[in-house]
């Protein structure tokens, strides 16, 4: 998130340094996954993607950045986070609107984890600052998205995260391919939902998998 509240264009591009005009061109064997889930196979190595289900919000030739959406980011909570970016004062949070003093704020991923990444449904939309990566959902980096979730002017549904997952060119291709990660459509309750916990079994269910049936068997949905 930035703190100073610029603006910027092409979130994928200029802020997280990737492209972002994804096509359904085919990439080793599949196409981008763009406004999909990744789900982690329980053999992947990484400690940090474990049981992890993230949301592709960029995918092209010159590489992929994604948000995971099922890992609470520790102890600190969004009224904090508001207080600590100067957005509220510590007076102020009890005026808070409901969702506000609810929402809960996740580990993204292990790049960046000072920046904030607002995942949010398209019913909220600022020019030039953000990212509609389909019909439902959209990315704001921006201080106003949390002026206005704080106010009650912000999207019906949104999740905050620090940091994300981002992969060098042909890198998630190829660990798709070494069986690290499954595949599905992405739906709001995954990316939204409250019950953070159950994401990934649930992500799993939906691609018609049973967790303790799983292989070494590369796949996708």
């Amino acid at each position: 998130m930035n703190p100073e509240g610029k603006r910027h264009g092409d979130v994928g591009r200029r802020i997280i340094g990737i492209g972002s005009d994804a096509s359904s061109d085919d990439v080793s064997g599949q196409g981008y996954l763009d406004g999909r889930l990744l789900v982690a196979m329980p053999v992947m190595g990484d400690p940090r993607f474990e049981r992890s289900v993230i949301y592709l919000c960029a995918h092209s030739a010159e590489g992929a950045m994604g948000i995971m959406v099922n890992r609470p980011a520790g102890s600190i909570d969004f009224p904090q986070l508001l207080m600590q970016l100067n957005i509220i004062k510590e007076s102020e949070e009890i005026k808070l609107a409901g969702s506000a003093e609810i929402m809960k704020v996740l580990s993204g991923g292990p790049v960046d984890t000072g920046r904030g990444f607002v995942l949010h449904s398209s019913d909220y939309f600022i020019a030039n600052a953000t990212l509609k990566i389909n019909d439902g959902v959209c990315l704001t980096t921006t201080v106003d998205i949390l002026k206005a979730i704080a106010n009650g002017n912000g999207p019906q549904h949104a999740i905050l995260a620090l940091g994300y997952a981002g992969w060098r060119p042909g890198q998630l291709e190829s660990e798709i391919q070494d069986n690290g990660w499954l595949h599905c459509d992405a739906d709001a309750e995954l990316i939204f939902g409250d019950d953070i916990d159950d994401k990934y079994d649930r992500a799993l269910r939906k691609i018609g998998i049973d967790p303790g049936m799983l292989s070494n068997e590369a796949g996708h949905a």
